[in-house]
């Protein structure tokens, strides 16, 4: 019970602190779009019937790259072998001499590390705003969902499943429906399946 409200706290003291910055940036920097990429606007390459841009493709290759690249090291190194055990059961690592405390700051400056590299894509690609990231945090937080907490394949898939939908709604209806059909998935996956396609409960072990 302890270990939930910590949690509970951090979430809220986050998301305020998220609030803080952007209000900041805007005031700073203002709330007009910032244009980050200053290369001719062309129609892309068609593939399929579909036109996709260059940005577009460096951003797949690239998120390619990335995820194939952190799977590795979470699998094949120490480092990632612990952030692994400490997700798992940081009380029993300590036991163990694994500093869990460490160990949760290298997988915050990962994770803030790809956060950063999908802002900066993702800007190159639609331009910038101080609030354009938020969208992206909760499309990312649908999709581990969806996904299953812990597991990187169902992540893969419950990413490829939002933006299939998203797009196939901007399509057929209209793009103010992309929101929409997002968390009509999370609220479905919620109630008929709340671990998501994993569908395994994170183990603890006890000692």
């Amino acid at each position: 019970m302890e270990q939930k409200r910590s949690c509970f706290f951090f979430l809220i003291a986050s998301i305020g602190l998220y609030v803080v910055l952007q209000n900041t940036i805007s005031l700073y920097f203002g709330d007009d779009t910032k244009v980050i990429n200053t290369a001719e606007i062309t129609v892309g390459h068609q593939i399929f019937g579909a036109y996709i841009t260059t940005v577009q493709i460096v951003t797949i290759c690239v998120s390619l790259a990335l995820f194939i690249g952190v799977n590795l090291f979470l699998h094949f190194t120490a480092t990632g072998k612990s952030i692994r055990a400490v997700s798992s059961n940081p009380e029993l690592c300590s036991i163990y001499g694994i500093s869990s405390n460490k160990v949760v700051l290298i997988a915050f400056a990962l994770g803030s590390t790809l956060a950063a590299v999908a802002g900066i894509l993702s800007a190159m690609d639609t331009n910038m705003t101080p609030t354009f990231g938020f969208n992206l945090l909760l499309y990312g937080v649908v999709a581990m969902i969806v996904g299953g907490v812990g597991s990187t394949r169902g992540l893969l898939a419950g990413s490829l499943l939002v933006a299939t939908a998203q797009h196939l709604a901007a399509f057929y209806l209209d793009t103010k429906w992309m929101d929409a059909v997002t968390y009509i998935i999370l609220i479905l996956f919620l109630i008929w399946k709340p671990l998501g396609f994993s569908g395994k409960r994170l183990k603890k072990v006890e000692v």
